[in-house]
């Protein structure tokens, strides 16, 4: 191909938008993601899409989070969530199965599903863990905390062990208690300065997603 035919084509508008397009990363998940109770702009979406670009990643997120939705709603969701032009997702889903004490074999179930959806579409993804309380029992604890990383490896998935770790203070010694003064007043949902924590913490891993796009 002759230098002005392959210039030619860079000049096509169509070439030119495809190189100068942000990334479109999807952020699946429950009111977690979706920013329940936060003013606009200070949500995970906002925040995670606002810390990605000051550090240089033309990057859009993409608010898919529905409050209340368990792994089953996701797994309702997430083929026609999965528009054309995402290019990577990151899945957080799992803390109302938790609330709602449902089996960890059908949150596997669906999660599992969730994931092969994505891969099926050949898209880069993350997926991002939670935890079970103590006082469903160990072998309810188990269960739930380990179907996270044995998903993400099955699943070739970049692997968040815990989305709400970052506001226990010290990740050897994590104490619940001291996520009090990071969350609003129902004891669930992280406040503003609570989810730029959780971003913080996030963010480096996004960045190992996004570069595994491939444009």
């Amino acid at each position: 191909m002759t230098f002005s035919l392959l210039a030619g084509l860079w000049a096509l508008p169509g070439v030119a938008a495809a190189q100068d397009e942000p990334l479109q990363l999807l952020a699946f998940g429950d009111s977690l993601t979706q920013g329940y109770g936060l003013p606009q702009g200070e949500g995970l979406v906002p925040q995670l899409e606002s810390w990605l670009r000051e550090r240089g990643q033309d990057v859009t997120v993409i608010n898919g989070g529905v409050s209340g939705d368990t792994t089953a709603g996701g797994l309702s969701r997430i083929a026609w969530s999965l528009t054309p032009d995402v290019d990577a997702v990151m899945v957080t889903l799992g803390g109302n199965d938790l609330l709602r004490g449902l089996d960890p074999a059908d949150t596997r179930t669906n999660l599992d599903g969730i994931l092969t959806e994505i891969a099926v579409r050949d898209l880069p993804m993350m997926l991002v863990g939670m935890q079970a309380p103590g006082n469903y029992g160990t072998a309810y604890q188990q269960a739930f905390d380990g179907l996270y990383p044995e998903l993400a490896e099955a699943h070739d998935a970049v692997y968040v062990p815990s989305f709400l770790a970052p506001l226990m203070g010290d990740p050897e010694a994590p104490d619940p208690a001291a996520a009090r003064a990071f969350l609003q007043a129902d004891g669930i949902h992280p406040n503003a300065e609570g989810v730029a924590r959780i971003v913080e913490a996030l963010g480096p891993q996004v960045e190992d997603l996004l570069a595994r796009v491939d444009r």
